[in-house]
């Protein structure tokens, strides 16, 4: 099985710039690779950088040190080195990402939301409308709300958009932080049954699940994020 992430002494630290410049280190020497077809989950405590390592992934944050190299067709990107229009192409074709919360347009209904990592891909409109309105029915979102903007929906809704949109498309790498933290067991095990697809179709996922049932469901293998903790170096 190829490897489709690799983290190589990945180091992250905050800069408290209104604390006299305090540096605060939150991982150093994180070192792992994540296969194709492989669900590699981060484990540890709370507050001890799950969060940041996926967001260094995705570049939202920056690297403090090391290199995050991820495959894209027969080319290497190191994220950690990578300018801002690289990382934004990346986000279209190659990483996708599920967060806790949905961040949309207002206004925008929820069947656009989901459909448009297809509608920048250059699928037809009503194709990805209609693989959106597939995706919304098997997570149980009413059919009733797929033309509304999901600003008004429960928790629960808004999250299985969120799911759905992140799924939609085929992503070489797909990061889940804590996908079913607002769902019921029904709508947890269909989060579960999507994953087992995108690991049958060689997706690699690495993902943040603090419910055990879900985690011992998908995860291949766990990463102990303590390892890599530098909470505890404060300069």
């Amino acid at each position: 099985m190829d490897t489709r992430l690799l983290l190589s002494d990945v180091a992250k630290s905050f800069t408290m710039h209104l604390q006299d410049g305090l540096v605060l280190p939150v991982v150093r020497n994180v070192d792992f690779s994540v296969r194709a077809g492989e669900c590699a989950v981060l484990g540890g405590p709370s507050g001890i950088g799950k969060s940041s390592i996926l967001k260094m992934v995705f570049g939202n944050y920056r690297c403090s040190g090391g290199r995050i190299l991820v495959t894209d067709g027969e080319a290497l990107i190191d994220v950690a080195e990578a300018e801002p229009r690289v990382v934004l192409d990346m986000r279209r074709r190659v990483i996708g990402y599920v967060s806790q919360f949905l961040r949309v347009i207002p206004r925008v209904p929820a069947v656009e939301i989901v459909a448009e990592p297809l509608l920048e891909r250059g699928v037809d409109r009503e194709i990805a409308a209609e693989t959106a309105r597939d995706l919304l029915g098997r997570l149980n979102v009413p059919e009733r709300l797929w033309d509304l903007p999901p600003a008004t929906f429960s928790g629960g809704e808004q999250q299985r958009v969120n799911i759905a949109r992140g799924f939609i498309a085929d992503y070489p790498i797909l990061l889940l932080d804590e996908p079913t933290a607002s769902l019921d067991a029904a709508n947890r095990s269909v989060v579960i049954d999507l994953i087992q697809q995108k690991k049958a179709a060689g997706t690699a996922m690495l993902g943040i699940f603090h419910d055990p049932d879900v985690r011992d469901a998908v995860a291949d293998r766990i990463i102990d994020v303590s390892g890599f903790s530098a909470l505890d170096a404060v300069a």
